[in-house]
């Protein structure tokens, strides 16, 4: 059960994101001011900037003494330790998605406390569904509880991977790939999540930062999944890596593909 300071986060960040899913959904349809980043594939718009800021000065008002991660910049410049509490932010993931489909996008919340993963949010946009939760409450799908998936070996399920970590081969994931029933390329860390979460896929792999990854983690650790580098290393929540989120069986089955 969440109780005190966490049931007031919890109630918040609901809230916050019933509001950040009404101003996404506008700003679909009055036009964008679409920027790239660091390359033509890697875009950021208005909306992505506006949606964080909105988080970040909702978070500042209410809990004053947070630290922030953000994607876009809306945060915290220095951020060396897990004291006190932690926001990761991604505001809009999924942004190619977002601008070309209007559609399969996300937006992610975490919460930590002293290095503690506390509560995850990742909130399908354009379906209305709020996946939530973390290890002293369990995970909902807006109000109703979500079952750990089936322990399903790789050879059983869809693999869900990178675009880009495919086409090059990268660790020999293709052989993963080809022991699969399928792949399956989605565009945003936060909707694949999804999908190894509620059984769709049984593994998900990619190279993610921080904000990809954190809500998305909290969630799959609480069913029971596992959520470590393909080197088997733990996460810390501030580092990006090449991050594997799969049931116990489908983890092992990749994790011995890749690194033979």
């Amino acid at each position: 059960m969440i109780l005190l300071q966490w049931e007031k986060i919890n109630v918040c960040v609901q809230k916050w994101m019933k509001q950040a899913r009404k101003i996404i959904l506008e700003g679909r349809t009055e036009g964008l001011c679409v920027e790239e980043k660091t390359s033509r594939c890697d875009l950021v718009t208005n909306v992505d900037k506006f949606i964080e800021k909105f988080y970040v000065d909702r978070i500042r008002e209410t809990f004053p003494n947070s630290k922030i991660l953000g994607e876009e910049g809306e945060a915290d410049k220095d951020l060396d330790d897990f004291k006190g509490l932690l926001w990761i932010i991604d505001p809009i993931d999924g942004t190619m998605n977002f601008v070309k489909q209007h559609d399969h996008f996300a937006s992610m919340i975490a919460v930590c406390e002293n290095g503690i993963e506390k509560l995850g949010y990742i909130l399908d946009v354009t379906e209305d569904e709020l996946y939530w939760g973390g290890p002293e409450c369990g995970v909902f799908c807006n109000d109703q509880k979500v079952a750990p998936p089936k322990n399903l070996p790789l050879e059983e399920g869809l693999f869900g991977v990178g675009g880009k970590m495919l086409l090059s081969n990268y660790r020999n994931v293709q052989s993963a790939a080809k022991k699969s029933l399928g792949v399956r390329i989605y565009g945003s860390s936060g909707i694949e999540f999804i999908h190894v979460l509620t059984g769709k896929n049984v593994s998900y792999l990619s190279h993610l930062h921080p904000w990809d990854y954190a809500a998305g983690k909290i969630l799959a650790e609480t069913l029971g999944l596992v959520v470590k580098t393909i080197d088997e290393e733990s996460l810390d929540m501030l580092s990006s890596s090449d991050v594997l989120v799969a049931t116990k069986n489908a983890h092992q089955g990749i994790i011995k593909l890749m690194n033979s």
